[in-house]
Protein backbone atom coordinates (compact mmCIF):
# COMPACT_ATOMS: atom_id res chain seq x y z
CA UNK A 1 0.00 0.00 0.00
CA UNK A 2 2.84 2.37 0.92
CA UNK A 3 4.53 1.69 -2.41
CA UNK A 4 1.29 2.40 -4.30
CA UNK A 5 0.74 5.70 -2.48
CA UNK A 6 4.33 6.73 -3.11
CA UNK A 7 3.78 5.89 -6.78
CA UNK A 8 0.64 8.00 -6.84
CA UNK A 9 2.43 10.97 -5.29
CA UNK A 10 5.43 10.66 -7.61
CA UNK A 11 3.12 10.66 -10.65
CA UNK A 12 1.16 13.78 -9.69
CA UNK A 13 3.29 16.44 -11.37
CA UNK A 14 4.43 14.31 -14.34
CA UNK A 15 0.75 13.51 -14.99
CA UNK A 16 -0.26 17.17 -14.81
CA UNK A 17 2.56 18.11 -17.17
CA UNK A 18 1.69 15.30 -19.61
CA UNK A 19 -2.02 16.24 -19.67
CA UNK A 20 -1.20 19.92 -20.29
CA UNK A 21 1.29 19.08 -23.04
CA UNK A 22 -1.16 16.65 -24.65
CA UNK A 23 -3.88 19.31 -24.63
CA UNK A 24 -1.56 21.79 -26.33
CA UNK A 25 -0.50 19.27 -29.00
CA UNK A 26 -4.11 18.30 -29.67
CA UNK A 27 -5.11 21.97 -29.95
CA UNK A 28 -2.29 22.65 -32.41
CA UNK A 29 -3.30 19.66 -34.53
CA UNK A 30 -6.94 20.77 -34.57
CA UNK A 31 -5.92 24.32 -35.46
CA UNK A 32 -3.95 23.00 -38.44
CA UNK A 33 -6.98 21.02 -39.62
CA UNK A 34 -9.03 24.21 -39.50
CA UNK A 35 -6.30 25.97 -41.47
CA UNK A 36 -6.45 23.12 -43.98
CA UNK A 37 -10.16 23.71 -44.56
CA UNK A 38 -9.53 27.45 -44.90
CA UNK A 39 -6.63 26.95 -47.35
CA UNK A 40 -8.59 24.51 -49.52
CA UNK A 41 -11.43 27.03 -49.70
CA UNK A 42 -8.97 29.77 -50.63
CA UNK A 43 -7.49 27.67 -53.42
CA UNK A 44 -10.93 26.73 -54.72
CA UNK A 45 -12.18 30.33 -54.70
CA UNK A 46 -9.03 31.73 -56.32
CA UNK A 47 -9.16 29.13 -59.09
CA UNK A 48 -12.81 29.86 -59.78
CA UNK A 49 -12.30 33.64 -59.86
CA UNK A 50 -9.27 33.46 -62.13
CA UNK A 51 -11.06 31.36 -64.76
CA UNK A 52 -14.27 33.38 -64.94
CA UNK A 53 -14.95 35.87 -67.72
CA UNK A 54 -13.51 39.32 -66.93
CA UNK A 55 -15.78 41.62 -64.94
CA UNK A 56 -15.45 45.42 -64.71
CA UNK A 57 -12.79 46.39 -62.19
CA UNK A 58 -14.13 47.92 -58.95
CA UNK A 59 -14.77 51.65 -59.22
CA UNK A 60 -13.06 54.13 -56.92
CA UNK A 61 -16.17 54.62 -54.76
CA UNK A 62 -16.01 50.93 -53.79
CA UNK A 63 -12.31 50.67 -53.06
CA UNK A 64 -12.61 51.22 -49.30
CA UNK A 65 -15.18 48.43 -49.04
CA UNK A 66 -13.18 45.78 -50.87
CA UNK A 67 -12.37 42.58 -49.01
CA UNK A 68 -9.05 41.06 -49.99
CA UNK A 69 -10.22 37.52 -49.31
CA UNK A 70 -13.19 38.01 -51.64
CA UNK A 71 -11.38 39.78 -54.49
CA UNK A 72 -7.86 38.33 -54.78
CA UNK A 73 -7.41 36.78 -58.25
CA UNK A 74 -10.74 38.14 -59.53
CA UNK A 75 -10.63 38.38 -63.33
CA UNK A 76 -11.28 42.01 -64.28
CA UNK A 77 -11.31 44.32 -67.28
CA UNK A 78 -10.44 48.02 -67.35
CA UNK A 79 -9.19 50.66 -69.75
CA UNK A 80 -7.31 53.94 -69.77
CA UNK A 81 -4.01 55.51 -70.71
CA UNK A 82 -0.65 54.23 -69.50
CA UNK A 83 1.75 56.63 -67.79
CA UNK A 84 4.88 54.90 -69.05
CA UNK A 85 7.09 57.63 -67.59
CA UNK A 86 6.08 56.43 -64.12
CA UNK A 87 6.62 52.70 -64.53
CA UNK A 88 8.60 50.95 -61.80
CA UNK A 89 10.60 47.73 -61.87
CA UNK A 90 10.21 45.23 -59.04
CA UNK A 91 13.01 42.68 -58.73
CA UNK A 92 12.00 39.03 -59.10
CA UNK A 93 13.26 35.60 -60.06
CA UNK A 94 11.12 33.68 -62.54
CA UNK A 95 12.76 30.31 -63.24
CA UNK A 96 9.60 28.53 -64.44
CA UNK A 97 8.01 31.14 -66.68
CA UNK A 98 5.13 30.30 -69.00
CA UNK A 99 6.69 32.42 -71.76
CA UNK A 100 10.21 32.38 -73.25
CA UNK A 101 11.70 35.04 -70.95
CA UNK A 102 12.75 33.73 -67.54
CA UNK A 103 15.33 33.93 -64.77
CA UNK A 104 16.44 37.03 -62.91
CA UNK A 105 14.53 40.12 -63.91
CA UNK A 106 11.75 42.54 -63.03
CA UNK A 107 8.01 42.99 -62.91
CA UNK A 108 7.01 46.13 -64.80
CA UNK A 109 4.27 48.04 -62.97
CA UNK A 110 2.76 50.94 -64.91
CA UNK A 111 0.01 53.34 -63.77
CA UNK A 112 -3.14 53.19 -65.90
CA UNK A 113 -5.14 56.42 -65.73
CA UNK A 114 -8.84 55.65 -66.15
CA UNK A 115 -11.44 57.96 -67.66
CA UNK A 116 -12.46 59.33 -64.25
CA UNK A 117 -8.86 60.16 -63.34
CA UNK A 118 -8.41 57.30 -60.88
CA UNK A 119 -5.31 55.15 -61.26
CA UNK A 120 -4.78 51.40 -61.17
CA UNK A 121 -1.27 49.96 -61.26
CA UNK A 122 -0.93 47.32 -63.94
CA UNK A 123 1.69 44.60 -63.59
CA UNK A 124 2.30 44.40 -67.32
CA UNK A 125 4.55 41.39 -66.91
CA UNK A 126 8.13 40.19 -66.67
CA UNK A 127 11.29 41.48 -68.34
CA UNK A 128 14.67 39.75 -67.97
CA UNK A 129 17.59 41.63 -66.47
CA UNK A 130 19.02 43.98 -69.06
CA UNK A 131 15.63 44.74 -70.60
CA UNK A 132 14.20 46.88 -67.81
CA UNK A 133 15.03 50.08 -69.71
CA UNK A 134 11.95 50.92 -71.84
CA UNK A 135 14.28 51.97 -74.65
CA UNK A 136 15.20 48.29 -75.15
CA UNK A 137 11.54 47.35 -75.78
CA UNK A 138 9.87 50.32 -77.49
CA UNK A 139 7.16 48.17 -79.13
CA UNK A 140 5.74 47.39 -75.72
CA UNK A 141 5.26 51.03 -74.74
CA UNK A 142 1.69 51.13 -75.96
CA UNK A 143 0.40 54.65 -76.57
CA UNK A 144 -3.15 55.99 -76.58
CA UNK A 145 -6.09 54.27 -75.00
CA UNK A 146 -5.44 50.70 -73.85
CA UNK A 147 -7.76 47.91 -72.73
CA UNK A 148 -6.47 45.54 -70.08
CA UNK A 149 -7.74 42.27 -68.67
CA UNK A 150 -6.06 40.51 -65.79
CA UNK A 151 -6.23 39.28 -62.21
CA UNK A 152 -6.73 41.52 -59.20
CA UNK A 153 -3.88 41.33 -56.72
CA UNK A 154 -3.14 43.03 -53.41
CA UNK A 155 0.10 44.52 -52.15
CA UNK A 156 2.69 41.93 -51.21
CA UNK A 157 3.52 41.41 -47.56
CA UNK A 158 7.11 41.72 -46.43
CA UNK A 159 9.05 39.23 -44.37
CA UNK A 160 12.37 39.33 -42.54
CA UNK A 161 14.26 38.47 -45.71
CA UNK A 162 12.71 41.12 -47.99
CA UNK A 163 15.20 43.92 -48.75
CA UNK A 164 14.03 47.46 -48.17
CA UNK A 165 12.73 49.35 -51.19
CA UNK A 166 14.77 52.39 -52.18
CA UNK A 167 12.54 54.41 -54.52
CA UNK A 168 15.17 57.12 -55.01
CA UNK A 169 17.40 54.54 -56.70
CA UNK A 170 14.53 52.82 -58.48
CA UNK A 171 15.04 49.65 -56.43
CA UNK A 172 11.82 47.82 -55.57
CA UNK A 173 11.40 44.40 -54.01
CA UNK A 174 7.66 44.35 -53.29
CA UNK A 175 4.61 45.20 -55.34
CA UNK A 176 3.25 47.75 -52.87
CA UNK A 177 0.62 49.98 -54.46
CA UNK A 178 0.61 52.62 -51.73
CA UNK A 179 4.39 52.96 -51.65
CA UNK A 180 4.70 53.08 -55.44
CA UNK A 181 1.92 55.64 -55.73
CA UNK A 182 3.54 57.84 -53.08
CA UNK A 183 7.00 57.57 -54.65
CA UNK A 184 5.62 58.62 -58.03
CA UNK A 185 3.47 61.39 -56.62
CA UNK A 186 0.25 59.77 -57.81
CA UNK A 187 -3.18 60.51 -56.36
CA UNK A 188 -6.28 58.32 -56.28
CA UNK A 189 -4.34 55.07 -56.63
CA UNK A 190 -6.29 51.82 -56.19
CA UNK A 191 -5.34 49.63 -53.20
CA UNK A 192 -4.97 46.71 -55.60
CA UNK A 193 -3.04 46.15 -58.80
CA UNK A 194 -3.83 43.98 -61.82
CA UNK A 195 -1.65 41.26 -63.33
CA UNK A 196 -2.09 41.62 -67.09
CA UNK A 197 -3.24 38.52 -68.95
CA UNK A 198 -1.26 39.13 -72.14
CA UNK A 199 1.95 40.64 -73.47
CA UNK A 200 2.03 43.83 -75.57
CA UNK A 201 3.48 43.97 -79.08
CA UNK A 202 7.09 42.81 -79.07
CA UNK A 203 6.45 40.32 -76.27
CA UNK A 204 7.87 42.41 -73.42
CA UNK A 205 6.83 42.86 -70.70
CA UNK A 206 5.80 39.20 -70.72
CA UNK A 207 2.26 39.03 -69.35
CA UNK A 208 0.20 36.10 -68.15
CA UNK A 209 2.77 35.03 -65.56
CA UNK A 210 0.52 34.95 -62.49
CA UNK A 211 1.07 31.87 -60.34
CA UNK A 212 -1.80 30.48 -58.30
CA UNK A 213 0.51 28.71 -55.89
CA UNK A 214 -0.58 28.28 -52.29
CA UNK A 215 1.68 26.32 -49.91
CA UNK A 216 -0.59 23.79 -48.25
CA UNK A 217 1.12 21.59 -45.69
CA UNK A 218 -1.51 21.94 -43.00
CA UNK A 219 -2.46 18.25 -43.06
CA UNK A 220 1.20 17.31 -42.68
CA UNK A 221 1.53 19.71 -39.75
CA UNK A 222 -1.67 18.39 -38.14
CA UNK A 223 -0.44 14.80 -38.36
CA UNK A 224 2.88 15.87 -36.88
CA UNK A 225 1.23 17.47 -33.84
CA UNK A 226 -1.11 14.51 -33.34
CA UNK A 227 1.81 12.14 -33.79
CA UNK A 228 3.77 13.95 -31.11
CA UNK A 229 0.73 13.67 -28.87
CA UNK A 230 0.59 9.93 -29.46
CA UNK A 231 4.30 9.59 -28.74
CA UNK A 232 3.82 11.57 -25.52
CA UNK A 233 1.06 9.20 -24.40
CA UNK A 234 3.25 6.17 -25.12
CA UNK A 235 6.27 7.57 -23.29
CA UNK A 236 4.16 8.63 -20.34
CA UNK A 237 2.55 5.19 -20.18
CA UNK A 238 5.93 3.48 -19.89
CA UNK A 239 7.15 6.07 -17.39
CA UNK A 240 4.00 5.75 -15.23
CA UNK A 241 4.09 1.95 -15.26
CA UNK A 242 7.68 1.94 -14.06
CA UNK A 243 7.00 4.48 -11.34
CA UNK A 244 3.86 2.63 -10.21
CA UNK A 245 5.56 -0.75 -10.03
CA UNK A 246 8.78 0.66 -8.59
CA UNK A 247 10.88 -0.64 -11.46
Amino acid sequence: MTTVRQGERSLLWPTAFAVAALAILAALGTWQLRRLVWKEGLIRDATERSTQAPQPAPIEADWTRLDRTQTEYRHVALSGTFRHQDEVHVFTDLPDAKGPARGIGYWVLTPLVQDDGSIVLINRGFVPKGREDPATRPEGQVGGRAAVTGLMRWSEERNLFTPADTPAKGEWYTRDTAAIGAARGLDRVAPFYVDADASPPGGLPQGGETRLVFPNRHLEYALTWYGLGGALVAVYGVFAWRRWTGR
